[in-house]
């Protein structure tokens, strides 16, 4: 088993999609700042330096680094600077936290491909894994736990168009 690390804007937003394409656990939490075991709050009000972040555990046998990384531009604005849809701020804005050299290299072309295909600079970070907090019990499979208001969230946000 494998772990990739992608800070997608709303982490609630970006987890069932990856349960679809054969990772075996997505959890939600906090990369990439200096403060120890941040909450929500202190995420989301910008306080942490931690952006919104997914832990993909994963068999590359069964699902290739690659392919996840194409499942995250799918799901993804990687032209937006200032966060993912209406969420904005630093903890909500794009980055890849690779944890080998062969992940940076995969990432960098996916990247490089996206910016010829467009003209446009993507604003994705592509950073040494740091650390990873997970998130309180209540984020883990929002989607499930809330249907509901996951479905309001995805249309309010502009994901998903009602």
């Amino acid at each position: 088993m494998r772990e990739a690390y992608f800070a997608g804007g709303c982490f609630w937003c970006v987890t069932p999609i990856y349960k679809m394409y054969g990772v075996d656990k997505v959890i939600c939490g906090y990369a990439g700042g200096d403060e120890e075991n941040p909450t929500y709050e202190q995420v989301k009000h910008q306080e942490t330096g931690h952006r919104e972040t997914i832990k993909l555990v994963y068999d590359p046998e069964k699902v290739a680094y690659d392919k996840l990384l194409d499942i995250y531009f799918a799901n993804v604005d990687p032209y937006d600077a200032e966060g993912q849809y209406i969420d904005k701020g630093f903890s909500y804005t794009l980055a890849i936290f690779y944890n080998s050299e062969e992940e940076k290299e995969i990432a960098q072309d996916k990247i490089k491909t996206l910016e010829v295909a467009s003209g446009k600079k993507a604003q994705v970070a592509l950073l040494p894994y740091k650390n990873f907090y997970e998130a309180e019990e209540y984020h883990q499979d929002y989607y499930l736990k809330n249907p509901e208001a996951f479905e309001k969230e995805l249309i309010e946000s502009g994901r998903k168009k009602a």
